[in-house]
């Protein structure tokens, strides 16, 4: 997930699209949201916009325990996944430049 987070910057800077269209970064910042509301409201009951009943100890710890490490796995493997890529990116990338370079050089014996 630290990739994840360290890249939050340099995809609000992304030609690929803008922050608010990614997923992954509201999926990511909804996490923060949710911890930072656990914490401050330690033993105090959670109120829901839908519903009469708020989350008490009980539903505040399955957030705890099941939902919030939940997210966190999710992110780690979307992070996987972002490494994958970007490793396929890279190679491709100097495959690339490689086929560039050995057409240069075909062109410069061509020229000698």
């Amino acid at each position: 997930m630290a990739m994840l987070s360290a890249s939050a910057s340099v995809v609000a800077r992304s030609p690929f699209c803008r922050p608010e269209e990614d997923p992954f970064l509201l999926l990511e910042s909804s996490l923060r949201s949710m911890e930072e509301i656990l914490r401050r409201s330690r033993g105090l009951p959670l109120r829901r916009t839908w519903i009469e009943q708020p989350y008490g100890e009980e539903e505040i710890s399955l957030l705890e325990e099941e939902v919030i490490p939940a997210i966190q796995q999710c992110l780690a493997r979307i992070d996987e996944l972002d490494q994958r890529l970007l490793a396929q990116q890279e190679l491709l990338h100097r495959c690339q430049l490689e086929a560039e370079r050995e057409a240069l050089g075909e062109l410069r014996l061509q020229m000698a």
